[in-house]
């Protein structure tokens, strides 16, 4: 009778390893790295999420570039968009494949050539360079995607416009894509990047904002799949604004732009909850791992 306990506790611990074994646990690592950037003139920091079995395995790999809002960081998709428990969990349960994901650090860039920084240059120029020369990527427009939340939407929207040979797909999160002007309480009618005399300056807007790349785009006749979304309490009416995005997509490309409106503010609750829809979308047209060649 006194070794009924133990034979108990044996029998339950060979049921956690076999439960181990026959789901394992597969979960991605995280660094923060960072480079000297020629066109910001400082260091570019950026997060970076490496799947399951990346350092003993050989496998390359798509990239996912997720943008963060104004004023974010390198950790803002990382600890208040919680992404990598997010892929971590589409990984093991099949409905993606894995991916590296890159968190850059804009701040309050929005992420354009302005009249400031040039941060576009910098993420397209040089840091899309940097990781393909770093990690074993598929460095080709099928294994490259591009997401972002709301200055990091419209960061995204843009760098998909001006550079679709890049992209193999795209998605932006409630994307501050004011169309003509933004409202009165949005950063963009205060931060740098759309300042000229100390003031927010239309004309610079207008230049930056993906209206005017819209043609251009068009014209390359090289189609990226978007997944649009906003919060339908927005405040600042972006519902409105990427439905007029999605107008223009669904016109163009109508099967390979999605649009959705979800309930929520212009918060993190709505980017968490959806961003693991987005990379679901987003995959859906990117290459699997690839062996390295030798």
């Amino acid at each position: 009778m006194a070794f009924r306990p133990i034979r108990k506790l044996l029998a339950w611990l060979l049921l956690v390893v076999a439960a181990a074994v026959a789901s394992p646990s597969l979960a991605g690592e995280v660094t923060v790295r960072s480079f000297s950037s020629k066109a910001l003139n400082t260091d570019y920091r950026y997060t970076i999420y490496l799947p399951d079995g990346y350092e003993s395995g050989r496998l390359r790999y798509p990239v996912i570039f997720l943008l963060h809002g104004n004023g974010g960081d390198h950790n803002d998709w990382l600890v208040k968009g919680q992404v990598q428990s997010t892929i971590d969990t589409l990984v093991r349960e099949g409905r993606v494949q894995p991916a590296i994901i890159v968190m850059p650090g804009g701040g309050t860039s929005w992420w354009v050539d302005g009249n400031k920084d040039k941060a576009e240059t910098a993420l397209i120029k040089e840091l899309i360079p940097h990781i393909d020369a770093s990690f074993r990527t598929i460095n080709a427009r099928e294994g490259r995607m591009i997401g972002g939340l709301s200055a990091g939407g419209f960061g995204t929207v843009n760098a998909v416009f001006k550079y679709p040979e890049l992209f193999v797909s795209a998605a932006a999160l409630s994307p501050a894509i004011y169309a003509p002007t933004p409202p009165a309480h949005s950063s963009a009618m205060q931060v740098a990047p759309f300042q000229a005399n100390g003031k927010f300056d239309q004309a610079t807007w207008d230049r930056l904002n993906y209206t005017a790349s819209w043609e251009a785009y068009k014209s390359k006749k090289v189609v990226v799949p978007m997944y649009i979304n906003s919060g339908d309490h927005d405040t600042f009416s972006i519902a409105y604004h990427s439905a007029g995005l999605f107008q223009k997509l669904f016109e163009y490309q109508p099967k390979l732009v999605e649009y959705r409106v979800v309930d929520g503010d212009h918060e993190w609750p709505v980017w968490r909850d959806t961003i693991g829809d987005a990379i679901k979308y987003m995959s859906g047209f990117a290459s699997r791992p690839q062996a390295v060649r030798p």
